[in-house]
């Protein structure tokens, strides 16, 4: 089962805990906000999360592109989320 409500798009279940999620740079024009809250199951991975994120979101920037951030500290996708995290997804930068 995914987590999330369907009346935003995302499939219904089982909901065990929130988590905050950051969007910077690219990705936030690309996802109309900078932040939001999400509903989510055990095991959830910043990768399952992006995934549905672009779908539903219509992001255009790959995973390979992107950094993760857990907490305040770069993560793996593969990182089990916790009920209250902020996951952070960071595009690269550019400028000087």
């Amino acid at each position: 089962m995914l987590c999330g409500n369907s009346g935003t798009g995302w499939f219904s279940g089982c909901i065990v805990s929130r988590i905050h999620v950051l969007y910077f740079a690219a990705l936030r024009d690309q996802a109309g906000r900078s932040e939001e809250w999400l509903d989510c199951q055990p095991g959830d991975t910043p990768s399952a999360v992006f995934d549905r994120l672009a779908a539903s979101r219509q992001l255009q920037l790959a995973p390979a592109q992107l950094r993760v951030a857990i907490n305040d500290r770069f993560a793996e996708w593969t990182t089990h989320l916790n009920a209250g995290d902020r996951l952070a997804f960071i595009p690269p930068m550019s400028g000087g």
